[in-house]
């Protein structure tokens, strides 16, 4: 059943982000105005999260009420109670559990969860999330799309020291080894590109910005780009903490994260503020709100692509939160890091590029890593089942 559901998040990521990465790539182009007279590009990234962001909570919800039980209330079924204390009662009286001090047994009553400190968690999760997408967006303007990529390689990395830095958390030694040799895989696959490859990316880089000229560019794109990884193993590790602290749902999380990020985003864009740059570059006093519905307006070619984009984020997030709930945020990111690297190979077969010796070592080297991962988790799925078989026969004999 566990492979059965882990195939299904991945199809379902695949399918999904494949849809919106085209549509993204369709917003980065110029709209013809309505007058023909004119065109320009959809500039407000901020804009781009609150739609996504919305439709995701409103998906969350839907997703939640079709599954609630009918012994659930509703503030139960939007994960605002104390799942731990249910195994911990019984017959109305609370159970306590123990622990080692120096080899005394003490009693520790169960108070993990807390409705404040979940929503502190969400809150935290929204800001985070609010602004690392446009230092995303911002280190674009002024490195290479295959630097970027390369980058988001490794977000393996500080995915896994987060994790280890704020929460204290250890990993299996199979799941370092894993993340070696994805992030070297996906490396050695961009690394060992084509120069046409590498030149047709620059010239598309280039043609969307001229930031890339300027001097220090390089030095302010890996400052951005760090930045954004940094907040991207802050979420991920963060999300993990909070699913094994409170044992909340990934639907619940998807609702409340998204439901914040779109109140942030929207008093951010409201706001007559001043220049922020990478947030808010267009600012100079003006709603950027105002801005971006005046583009819409002026632009009414824009609005497919809008509603494609976020309904394919907000389908794309049920099955990244489902994956994150049940499998942990480091297979969530060999996912999503393999799913880049597939869309190259889908475009192999599709438009019949030709790929380097080097590519297809990295390929392989990918490949060789999910291979140890799922060779793991098979042997750790037949251990037990062996030991369940062990227990039943040893309850039926008594």
């Amino acid at each position: 059943m566990s492979f059965v559901r882990l195939i299904f998040c991945v199809a379902g990521v695949y399918s999904m982000f494949l849809w919106w990465a085209i549509v993204q790539e369709r917003l980065s182009v110029p709209f013809q105005s309505i007058d023909g007279e004119s065109s320009d590009k959809f500039r407000s990234a901020l804009f781009l999260g609150t739609c996504q962001s919305f439709l995701s909570s409103l998906s969350a919800l839907i997703y939640i009420l079709l599954r609630k039980k009918k012994s659930e209330t509703l503030i139960q079924a939007l994960g605002f109670h104390d799942k731990n204390s249910e195994k911990t009662t019984s017959n109305g009286k609370a159970h306590t559990h123990t622990h080692h001090t120096n080899g005394v047994m003490k009693a520790k009553s169960n108070t993990r969860f807390s409705s404040k400190a979940l929503l502190l968690g969400y809150a935290q999760c929204a800001t985070f999330i609010t602004f690392a997408a446009p230092f995303g967006f911002a280190a674009l303007s002024y490195i290479s799309y295959p630097a970027m990529v390369l980058g988001k390689s490794c977000k393996l990395v500080p995915v896994m020291i987060m994790n280890v830095l704020l929460y204290r958390r250890k990993f299996a030694p199979h799941k370092y080894l894993v993340v070696l040799m994805v992030t070297i895989g996906i490396t050695v696959f961009m690394g060992f590109g084509s120069d046409n490859q590498k030149h047709g990316s620059k010239k598309t880089a280039s043609s969307s910005t001229n930031a890339a000229s300027t001097p220090y560019a390089s030095l302010i794109g890996a400052v951005y780009l760090l930045i954004n990884l940094v907040l991207d193993g802050a979420i991920n590790s963060s999300q993990d903490e909070m699913f094994s602290r409170y044992k909340i749902s990934g639907q619940q999380m998807m609702l409340w994260i998204n439901l914040m990020c779109t109140c942030i985003s929207f008093i951010l864009m409201a706001l007559p503020l001043p220049s922020i740059p990478v947030l808010l570059p267009s600012g100079n006093g003006r709603s950027e709100l105002v801005a971006a519905w005046t583009f819409i307006q002026q632009h009414p070619l824009v609005i497919s692509p809008l509603i494609e984009f976020s309904i394919t984020g907000a389908l794309g997030q049920l099955f990244i939160f489902e994956t994150l709930q049940h499998f942990g945020s480091l297979t969530l990111v060999t996912i999503t890091l393999t799913r880049k690297m597939f869309t190259m190979l889908l475009s192999v077969v599709v438009y019949n590029h030709q790929l380097t010796p080097g590519q297809w070592l990295g390929a392989a080297i990918v490949f060789a890593g999910i291979s140890v991962e799922a060779f793991v988790k098979r042997n750790d799925i037949h251990a037990k089942r062996v030991l369940q078989e062990r227990e039943k026969a040893k309850l039926k004999s008594l």
